[in-house]
């Protein structure tokens, strides 16, 4: 059997990490082929001495030149080392690679992702932002290259294993209510103030937002997950992915993280996806599809569990959410804002710029003021959100905390 060639887009992030996790146990299933970062050269040059690719590039290049001076102080003189957003987006697309995992955060990661899919590759979809931005024009993207797109979001990757398989391969033009699903639930843990007072968010500190109960993820998902604005762009995510309407689509909140989502059946069967919070599981699935193979992750022990609580959501706590919603429901546009203003409103968040419950006030007024713009190009997308980010940017003085306080 061949060796999967892969392209790691964002390889010293947590699911880049944990990708490597993954073909560390597989040597002979999986040869790094090319790594991707932004600026992390100590992860990276650890990677390349471990994994031996034969091209990195850093988007920084002061830190691509960092990276290949710590290189040839080793004597590695046979790893290609690039920098640069068109780099990027080169390696996404290399011919050498036949799998790419595109965990990028943000739109930072749409062009490349793109990239990946026009070029026909295997694409190991972790970067959910390339989806709400783009939707209709990124699917489309993938049915006109016969890419094969995966899911990694433990939610999305959980509904994609409770599909009958031959909904699996056909994701974007899925017919789910012709094989007998009336409805998504999409599960959700609450974030770390799900049992807050409202009237305390105001006053909740970066750390305290970056500190999920189950899963160890970045400080930018780690915010979106306590606003569970995250749960808002996995919602627009599963409509672009799976061909259902917002109204095919429920959240549920489930604190434990045990279930990763499930799929609903017209006879009343409901089928789940379980294991502990470890994104290994849903990497090695994606990975090995069809197959199945080890993952690090160790098996659900029952006996060890207490309970399993499923909780309906509280828009009052989790406006970002609501948000998120309408924003599926009003359009590209839409969906395209919410992003690009969350994104800087997050950032000024965990600068200490601006309040916790700021954030939704920010994402809100961008929302508003761009829902009716037309966005029916790639091109259109990208200056969309250049518009918003700008614009969102400037609403930042209206929120500044006041260091003194």
């Amino acid at each position: 059997m061949l060796k999967r060639q892969l392209c790691i887009l964002g390889s010293t992030g947590s699911i880049g990490s944990s990708t490597l996790d993954v073909v560390r146990l597989h040597p002979d299933k999986f040869q790094v082929i090319s790594l991707a970062a932004h600026a992390s050269v100590d992860i990276i040059f650890k990677q390349c001495l471990e994994f031996k690719p034969q091209q990195v590039v850093l988007v920084s290049s002061e830190h691509a030149e960092l990276l290949l001076q710590k290189l040839e102080h080793v004597n590695v003189n046979d790893i290609k080392v690039l920098s640069g957003e068109q780099a990027l987006i080169e390696l996404a697309q290399c011919k050498s690679t036949d799998t790419v995992m595109a965990a990028i955060v943000g739109a930072a990661g749409l062009l490349p992702t793109l990239a990946a899919v026009n070029a026909g590759k295997r694409v190991l979809l972790a970067n959910k932002e390339a989806l709400v931005t783009s939707g209709a024009i990124f699917m489309a993207a993938v049915k006109a290259s016969g890419a094969e797109l995966l899911p990694i979001d433990s939610e999305h990757n959980a509904i994609f294993q409770c599909l009958p398989s031959h909904q699996q391969g056909n994701l974007g033009q899925c017919q789910l209510r012709a094989s007998g699903i009336s409805k998504i639930l999409l599960t959700g843990s609450g974030g770390p103030f799900r049992t807050m007072a409202i009237e305390q968010l105001e006053s909740v500190t970066p750390a305290q937002a970056c500190a999920h109960p189950n899963w160890d993820m970045g400080r930018k998902i780690s915010v979106d997950s306590a606003t569970m604005m995250n749960k808002g762009l996995e919602f627009i995510e599963a409509k672009w992915l799976f061909n259902v309407e917002a109204e095919d689509i429920q959240v549920v909140l489930h604190p434990q993280s045990i279930i990763h989502s499930m799929v609903q059946y017209k006879d009343g069967s409901v089928i789940a996806q379980m294991g502990n919070p470890d994104m290994r599981t849903p990497i090695a699935h994606a990975l090995s599809f069809p197959d199945r193979i080890e993952s690090g992750v160790a098996p659900l022990d029952f006996f060890q569990i207490a309970s399993f609580e499923f909780q309906a959501v509280d828009f009052a706590r989790y406006p970002n959410l609501k948000l998120a919603i309408d924003a599926c429901q009003q359009g590209q546009a839409a969906c395209t804002a919410l992003n690009a203003a969350n994104e800087i409103a997050v950032a000024a968040f965990l600068d200490e710029e601006i309040k916790f419950t700021d954030i939704f006030k920010i994402n809100e007024t961008s929302v508003k003021k761009f829902v009716s713009e037309q966005v029916g190009n790639i091109n259109e997308v990208i200056a969309l959100d250049k518009q918003v980010r700008i614009f969102a940017q400037t609403l930042l003085a209206d929120f500044e905390v006041s260091k003194c306080q």
